[in-house]
């Protein structure tokens, strides 16, 4: 197969397996989004969802949650790891709001980026799923499956992401990230595939012996 084959297969097969794509992450709306998207960093989605509803009974918006000491955001986050720098996040992403949004998630890339603890990725991972604006947001898992899969020969996740975006068409962007999350989690994880087990690896590279390993910067 060629490269576009692969991406139109892969396309194809994960619109049949996950037609619908609920968001992992528990939230309410952007803020809340964006608040669980930080805390997931170096953490699973499954302990965030535990984590959050604590946090937001405590604090559910900038307005609030910047009033909340960093020490008490701090002694709730803590399952999810990192908990002094998330929190600190937290409480400082949620001034800023106030001071410079209005109390509201901007619908900007660069002004999300500008926030404490939001990098590209989470930037992406708002913007797509709280607005609906078209991003790719990419994780070092659809890193692993995009190299895989041949969809990309980066070495870091912003090569990948630029990859992925020039084969799959941009409407696809949104719903596409999520499925690749998906069939990663249940199909091609890190232990269960190593580039020769699961359908979509046999199916796009049915010669394959030797695993893959993941190219990393």
């Amino acid at each position: 197969m060629l490269k576009q084959e692969r991406a139109d297969f892969i396309r194809a097969r994960l619109e049949s397996l996950y037609p619908e794509t609920p968001i992992p992450l528990d939230h309410g709306d952007p803020y809340t989004l964006l608040v669980a998207v930080l805390l997931s960093a170096q953490c699973t989605d499954v302990r965030v969802n535990k984590v959050t509803p604590a946090l937001f009974d405590l604090a559910d918006t900038p307005q609030t949650m910047a009033k909340v000491s960093v020490p008490a955001i701090q002694e709730i986050v803590r399952p999810c790891g990192l908990a002094p720098r998330k929190a600190k996040a937290i409480r400082d992403l949620s001034e800023i709001l106030v001071r410079e949004h209005g109390g509201e998630v901007p619908v900007d890339m660069e002004a999300l980026e500008a926030l404490p603890g939001v990098g590209h990725k989470t930037a992406s991972v708002v913007m797509a799923q709280a607005f609906g604006v078209p991003a790719f947001p990419v994780d070092t898992h659809i890193h692993r499956l995009a190299q895989r899969w041949g969809l990309t020969k980066g070495k870091n996740v912003v090569q990948t992401e630029a990859d992925l975006k020039k084969v799959f068409s941009r409407e696809s962007w949104n719903k596409l990230h999520l499925q690749i999350i998906f069939y990663g989690r249940e199909y091609c994880s890190a232990r269960g595939c190593d580039g020769t087990v699961c359908e979509i690896c046999q199916t796009c590279y049915p010669n394959r012996k030797n695993p893959v390993a993941t190219k990393k910067s």
